[in-house]
């Protein structure tokens, strides 16, 4: 009697984003010339993550728009302020997926609805390695998505003259498994 051995299936699993090791990071012209960036350094997020088949993947990511650090201050408080992200009114970014696929190996795309600034746009973002890096002692996993926004599209125009409208946007992301705890 032949017995067949079929590969196991691997259940979506629970993940949600270590706000220790990860970050949001922009990117924008400023006088046609230099470029300006920045970082947001509070984040929070799930995923759920389908190995087996990506397009039943899920994620959401909220950022605190407040922990805006261009390594200036009087910049951070003039992108805080009304004339750009109003943090007052709008303390918070969020992304929400609505399709994941495959591309690659090591690569895929992630189209969702970002809401900034009190505006909710379609995104996608290139992603690469989302998948556990090897020999990891815990249960991690990172992904690294760009995407590039029209800031006027999000209603800041303020200094358009001065200030480039394309915003290029990289997440570093670290997962953790949602049953383990994060590591420092």
């Amino acid at each position: 009697m032949a017995t067949v051995t079929l590969p196991a299936t691997a259940a979506p699993t629970q993940w949600t984003i270590d706000p220790a090791h990860s970050t949001a990071e922009f990117l924008v012209t400023h006088l046609e010339v230099t470029d300006v960036d920045g970082t947001f350094t509070k984040l929070s997020g799930s995923a759920t993550i389908d190995d087996d088949d990506l397009s039943k993947s899920r994620v959401t990511a909220t950022i605190d728009v407040s922990s805006l650090d261009s390594g200036i201050q009087m910049r951070d408080d003039d992108l805080k302020s009304s004339e750009f992200f109003n943090v007052a009114a709008y303390p918070t970014m969020t992304f929400q997926s609505t399709k994941i696929w495959k591309t690659g190996d090591g690569t895929a795309k992630m189209t969702g609805n970002l809401t900034l600034h009190g505006v909710t746009k379609e995104v996608t973002f290139d992603v690469k390695d989302p998948a556990p890096p090897p020999n990891q002692p815990a249960p991690r996993r990172t992904a690294e998505a760009t995407a590039n926004i029209s800031r006027a599209a999000f209603g800041m125009t303020t200094d358009s003259t001065l200030i480039g409208d394309d915003v290029s946007i990289t997440l570093d992301i670290q997962l953790v498994k949602a049953s383990a705890a994060p590591a420092h």
